[in-house]
């Protein structure tokens, strides 16, 4: 008999993120493959949980074509060794697909239907460029229903600052560059490395490697440096790629269950989902989409914006999540807002992200037992904004000293 049941983020683990292009480290790897990886890591590491048991496998990308297409889950499911019991299936939610993947298979074994899930995504953007295989409908420019910028993602971020003049050029630079600082800083602490699987790559020599690190990052960044950077987006505009999240490749994957399997595998969750939502707003400022989906989210939950401990935002554009944190009353610098940097210094590779943020903010609760509520957030393409709003299982609800 099926029940209502919690459910948990047991685990989660990405490949490192590479540079899009041919001179990036997963030129010559396929999509599929770093999938494959990212579900091999995560079960792995998680192995009371039988691959018998994993009762669906939900992989977003938003180019499904080529070597990310295929239904993505079932096909990576098979490669990486699980049954041929295991069903799966692809997902399309343009950045926010792995985020959608997760709050599916969360919804799912919310209902008492599934007890155990695989959810993740994978985008290689050297492979397939955002859009490249698309076809809009002519309606969406004849009509007038979506003006034809809403499609390049930088316009959009140039529109906030439109919208919002206070938001300055300078405010944005200096959140991309503490972004490249606060990622160093964690990995020279070594907090992100443990949930990274290494890949096996082949350079263009044919000389094979090994992907254990982001390779976008740029610790040097400085506020000089980026202010003589160009505006690819309008001329004399705000938006550089000091402030924009770089084109990347990689696959994410989270590990999901209810609370039956938990008790009965003997399993340690990191989190536990308390609410998700999902917004639309005009697709030519998709970037303010994550404000009405963190608004749902917390009333969904009873909760406010100062009950949120950490924040997990990302960073498609730096002005993208400063208009969130303006919104509700948040510093650009606040100490809770991405503590180990965002995407302008890892990556983003689109369907991959929402469980990079969620994988972050699970590794970040085990350090932080005075903080009880995480927020994973992002905009999302043609005007949509996702948030999901996690408990911290390690939660004292003693104050963190000074």
């Amino acid at each position: 008999m099926a029940e209502i049941s919690d459910v948990y983020f047991v685990d989660g683990m990405r490949t490192p993120f590479g540079r899009a292009g041919e001179k990036g480290m997963y030129w010559n790897t396929r999509a599929d493959d770093l999938v494959v990886k990212a579900i091999m890591g995560v079960m792995a590491r998680n192995p009371e949980v039988p691959g018998e048991r994993v009762d669906d496998v939900a992989i977003a990308a938003t180019s499904q074509t080529g070597d990310q297409g295929l239904t993505l889950g079932r096909s990576a499911a098979i490669l990486a060794g699980l049954p041929m019991t295991v069903p799966g299936f692809a997902i399309d939610r343009m950045c926010a697909g792995a985020m959608t993947s997760v709050t599916t298979m969360a919804a799912s074994i919310g209902v008492g239907m599934y007890d155990v899930a695989l959810a993740g995504g994978v985008e290689h953007m050297g492979h397939h460029p955002i859009g490249a295989n698309s076809d809009p409908n002519p309606r969406f420019v004849a009509e007038k229903l979506v003006d034809p910028g809403a499609l390049n993602m930088g316009v959009t971020a140039e529109r906030i600052f439109d919208r919002f003049p206070h938001l300055t050029k300078e405010r944005s630079d200096r959140f991309g560059m503490r972004s490249q600082q606060k990622a160093q800083a964690a990995y020279d602490a070594g907090v992100i490395q443990p949930d990274l699987v290494p890949v096996a790559t082949k350079g263009a020599d044919g000389a094979w490697g090994l992907a254990t690190e982001d390779e976008g990052r740029r610790p040097e960044t400085t506020m000089e440096g980026l202010a003589q950077l160009k505006t690819p987006f309008r001329p004399h505009g705000r938006v550089t790629a000091g402030t924009s999240s770089p084109l990347t490749d990689g696959a994410t994957m989270g590990l999901l269950a209810g609370g039956t399997a938990v008790k009965e595998l003997g399993l340690v969750p990191k989190m536990r989902l308390v609410s998700f939502a999902f917004a639309g707003v005009q697709p030519e400022i998709m970037g303010i989409g994550p404000i009405p989906a963190t608004e749902k989210a917390l009333r969904r939950a009873g909760l406010t914006i100062d009950d949120i401990g950490l924040f997990e935002l990302n960073e498609a554009f730096a002005i993208q999540v400063i208009s969130l944190l303006d919104h509700f009353g948040i510093a650009d610098d606040d100490p809770r807002v991405n503590p180990w940097g965002g995407a302008i210094a890892l990556g983003h590779p689109l369907a991959a992200s929402g469980v990079r943020l969620m994988i972050q903010l699970a590794a970040q609760f085990r350090e932080r037992p005075d903080v009880r509520y995480g927020l994973t957030a992002m905009c999302v393409g043609l005007g949509q904004g996702g948030s999901v709003i996690w408990e911290n299982p390690y939660f004292d609800g003693k104050k963190k000293r000074k």
